[in-house]
């Protein structure tokens, strides 16, 4: 049961976006990781490059946390951090 925890899209021009993934169990559910704007408190294992004008970008593409076993879980405990994030200013 639980199969809302996992979604798998073998035919997008993307797949797998992550390099050294898993191709039977990667899972496609967070394709766009809701974690981002956590910036290093997301918990995975960003890296931040230089964004060509003079900031920051972080790159998630050596993490897979939500791509894992456990990712679902992982992010649903994390929700009420975004949910602050959201929240701040109003």
């Amino acid at each position: 049961m639980e199969k809302y925890k996992f979604f798998q899209h073998k035919e997008c021009e993307f797949f797998p976006c992550h390099k050294g993934a898993d191709l039977e169990t990667f899972n496609c559910l967070f394709c766009f990781c809701p974690l981002y704007a956590l910036g290093d408190k997301c918990g995975g294992n960003p890296k931040y490059i230089d964004d060509g004008k003079g900031g920051l970008c972080k790159d998630c593409s050596d993490c897979l946390l939500p791509h894992l076993e456990g990712g679902y879980e992982y992010i649903m405990k994390k929700f009420c951090e975004i949910e602050k994030l959201a929240c701040e200013g109003k």
